[in-house]
């Protein structure tokens, strides 16, 4: 825990009810709901990113062994642009918004205002423990709100980083950093935040629901699911493939977002399976043999028992060494429908590919299976862009791969498995905000037939006018 005075001698839960109520008071204090201070949060963030770039690209490499491109990319870059893009609008997310009103409520005023809910909880993971920290501390500052942020352990030293810069960027005494496995997010969690926003894997998701339950916390749940990806008859294969190994191979597959499975058109079958192997072969040209760090080595042996598991044909990679905890990026041909690697989330460098006879075929595949966070279609076809943009999932693409991340005016979010509640952009103001119905009426006029006792003609009047 960083930015309050403890005692050492008092148990995590105690320490943490104890800053609760140190952020209790300064919410109720009232300074954060000003514009002033909100920007202020804001400004710093983007300072933070922009000051400390090399600092968070070295806590990317430790944990994850992530080059600095990559950090740039995958973290850094996408936490100024949610930045900016709040300080530029915040004040015209934050006014009044006038509302109609039924004749039998005139002569009144309507409006909706958008207050701070208090003080939140963002839980964000290990696989972008940057972008995912500080991308909900964006909408919960510009919100009005007090934050806990709670690192991942699993990615250590981007932990320690955020525990020591936020208080130097931040309102020490709103924003603060608790550090912690999941006992400490469960003992956060009892203690009644107004909202929490989790980033993680959809059993852990559970986990959270069900703590923030007894103290009937709202949540919003960003977790992940198996994204597919249509490969239509019609499709560039050749920009598909560009597209979908650039992001399958991004942290080493270890993206909520990236494209689990592919559905390929039969016509198109060969085509895309040779020209995906040979753009993953150009991609590593300078590494060719080198495998792709993975997390730990739980997850490593997670993913290694996919490939033991598989009934398809390995077409490319399949290498794993125990020995450096690492997986080489892996083609995995005809697997069986069944088998793990096409139930489980992969969240790894391993890319299953089954053919489809037609467009019908895939979309009974997907809606076959839970909703998916993501789905992504390759096609020229605006019906067959029509027919995927109607199956359900959390958010859907085509012709890229996960840019709409980088969207602030969408909200991103999942859907049934994959996840409960949206934010970036203005979505994830509204989320941290309670929106609050104001009504305004004059004394004047005041009818009398409204009032008790009611006679037969007053009856007949208010049936009409209500």
């Amino acid at each position: 825990m960083t930015t309050t005075e403890i005692n050492p001698a008092s148990t995590e839960a105690e320490r943490l009810e104890d800053l609760m109520a140190s952020l209790r008071a300064v919410h109720a204090s009232g300074r954060t709901k000003s514009i002033e201070w909100r920007l202020k949060q804001i400004e710093g963030i983007e300072r933070l990113v922009t000051e400390r770039e090399a600092d968070i690209a070295a806590a990317l490499k430790a944990d994850l062994g992530r080059s600095a491109e990559e950090a740039w990319l995958a973290d850094v870059n996408p936490s100024l642009g949610e930045a900016v893009y709040a300080r530029k609008h915040l004040k015209k997310w934050m006014r009044r918004r006038r509302s109609g009103l039924p004749l039998n409520q005139r002569p009144s005023k309507a409006w909706v205002q958008y207050e701070p809910l208090g003080v939140v909880l963002v839980i964000s993971p290990w696989n972008y423990p940057i972008y995912l920290a500080l991308s909900p501390l964006v909408a919960a500052v510009a919100a009005g709100n007090c934050v806990v942020v709670k690192p991942s352990e699993l990615a250590p030293a981007c932990s320690a980083l955020m525990a020591d810069l936020l208080p130097k960027y931040l309102d020490p005494e709103a924003v603060v950093v608790v550090e912690g496995d999941g006992a400490t997010s469960q003992n956060l969690l009892a203690l009644g935040f107004d909202h929490v926003l989790f980033t993680g894997g959809t059993e852990i998701g559970r986990k959270i629901m069900a703590g923030a339950a007894p103290t009937l916390t709202p949540v919003t749940l960003e977790l992940g699911g198996k994204s597919p990806v249509v490969i239509a008859a019609d499709a560039d294969i050749e920009v598909a493939a560009r597209r979908i190994a650039w992001v399958k191979l991004l942290n080493s597959g270890q993206t909520c977002i990236a494209p689990d499975y592919i559905l390929v058109e039969e016509p198109v079958r060969q085509k895309f399976v040779d020209t995906l192997l040979s753009t993953l072969k150009e991609f590593r040209s300078e590494a060719p043999d080198a495998g792709l760090p993975i997390v730990n080595e739980r997850q490593h042996q997670r993913l290694a028992s996919y490939l033991e598991a598989t009934k398809g044909t390995v077409v490319a990679g399949g290498e794993v060494s125990a020995a450096d905890c690492t997986i080489q990026p892996t083609v995995i041909v005809d697997p069986d429908p069944d088998e793990p690697a096409m139930t489980d989330e992969i969240f790894g460098p391993i890319l299953p590919i089954i053919p489809v006879s037609n467009l019908d075929e895939a979309v009974r595949f997907i809606n076959g299976r839970p909703k998916p966070l993501a789905l992504y279609g390759f096609t020229k076809s605006k019906a067959t862009r029509d027919r995927l943009a109607d199956v359900p999932a959390g958010g859907t693409v085509f012709n890229h791969i996960a840019m709409h991340v980088l969207v602030p005016q969408l909200p991103f979010g999942g859907v049934g498995d994959s996840g409960t509640g949206a934010y970036h952009g203005e979505w994830g103001f509204q989320t941290f905000s309670h929106r609050k119905a104001v009504l305004a009426k004059p004394s004047k006029p005041d009818p009398k037939f409204v009032y008790p006792p009611y006679t037969d003609r007053a009856l007949k009047l208010m049936r009409r006018l209500f």
